[in-house]
């Protein structure tokens, strides 16, 4: 477990600033952000956000639906430079999203999901390196006295990356990329050119 530390350094300090301007910039006002506590064991600071996708910005979702994906997002600090990350900052998230189950089926769902997040790093010149993660479809059914629910497949993404950057601020493109990609994986439209997408929608 990473000890606790008396003081917040300089840049730690200004890419959370960076981060907090993001969240009440409203500039992607389909999601809902919120600042929450970090993890305390990943670095000595940590900074994270979390965003839900309103319903109402996707096409042909249930009125009886409040969001359509969720994922959070959390910037690490460690001046040391941990070898594994090749830099001070790591930025990680975690996605959700619910799809339609023929959507759920297609075989090159893995791909074209972690192709949503180079494309939106890409699309927000985002410098990075040490790129990884995964993509996964989990197929939840009901049983018992629950039988009657409709079996639902989730994607889930996990992901991190090392920010290469100049001045701490910077950082803000990157959450930029990050909003991008929650909101592609929600379906919201129009999705940027160059990015991949499947018929239907996910919900």
């Amino acid at each position: 477990m990473v000890a606790p530390v008396p003081f917040t350094p300089e840049p730690f300090a200004q890419a959370s600033d960076a981060l907090r301007r993001f969240c009440s910039s409203g500039a992607t006002p389909h999601i809902s952000l919120e600042e929450i506590p970090a993890p305390g064991r990943l670095a000595p600071w940590a900074f994270a956000l979390n965003g839900d996708v309103d319903a109402s910005a996707v096409p042909h979702t249930p009125s009886c639906e409040d969001e359509v994906a969720t994922g959070r997002v959390v910037l690490l600090y460690d001046p040391s430079e941990p070898e594994a990350w090749n830099g001070q900052f790591r930025m990680v998230t975690y996605i959700r999203a619910e799809l339609e189950h023929e959507l759920g089926q297609e075989a090159l769902l893995g791909p074209v999901a972690w192709s949503w997040l180079t494309d939106a790093l890409e699309t927000y010149d985002c410098d990075v390196s040490e790129v990884g993660g995964t993509t996964t479809r989990a197929l939840s059914e009901s049983f018992g006295t629950l039988a009657a629910r409709p079996a639902t497949i989730d994607l889930e993404m996990r992901a991190s990356w090392t920010p290469v950057v100049k001045q701490p601020k910077e950082l803000e493109a990157h959450v930029h990329a990050w909003a991008h990609l929650l909101s592609t994986v929600a379906g919201v439209p129009p999705l940027p050119e160059g990015v991949s997408a499947f018929p239907g929608r996910l919900r």
